[in-house]
């Protein structure tokens, strides 16, 4: 059953469009996260696992984690706030990686909420889009992007909705 696959805060009437939230927490990122899910997911670049390679590199000097790692890990801090009564993901959009994360790196995620609009072909939830950013230790803005949800609406899945589902 779909309520059991989601939370029971944050419904759609929640998310108001100029709305900031700094997520409560942050994610250093570790070799075995670079290294493993770089190799998991078949990308060569040798930038991401070549540490004698990257030590001869003037760019810079050590291995970069993976950016698609940087982004997964921005809107996986991002969801308890955003995503917790996602009935499903839309699509992204407008995706930078700003500044190079290396291992030992902590990111942390903030996001907006853009607009609130209802989905036209449901009445049971509606659309938000939000644009997520992540930064590192040092606030240097690492990654930026946007984000279009669909969030249950409170009306129908709420504790006091005629669906008797929380």
């Amino acid at each position: 059953m779909l309520s059991t696959l989601t939370a029971s805060s944050k419904y759609f009437e929640d998310f108001t469009p100029g709305e900031v939230y700094r997520h409560a927490r942050g994610k250093t990122v570790t070799e075995m996260d670079n290294v493993m899910i770089t190799n998991m997911v078949m990308n060569t670049a040798e930038g991401h696992f070549n540490e004698h390679l990257m030590k001869g590199s003037e760019i810079f000097g050590q291995r970069v984690v993976f950016g698609g790692i940087n982004i997964s890990m921005v809107i996986g801090l991002a969801a308890q706030d955003t995503a917790a009564n996602a009935v499903a993901e839309l699509g992204m959009d407008k995706i930078r990686l700003r500044h190079p994360v290396v291992h030992g790196d902590t990111l942390y995620a903030y996001s907006e909420v853009l607009s609130a609009e209802a989905a036209a072909d449901r009445d049971d939830a509606g659309v938000v889009t939000f644009r997520h950013w992540g930064v590192n230790q040092d606030d240097r803005l690492v990654f930026q992007g946007e984000r279009r949800v669909l969030i249950k609406r409170r009306s129908h899945w709420g504790e006091s909705s005629h669906w008797g589902e929380k």
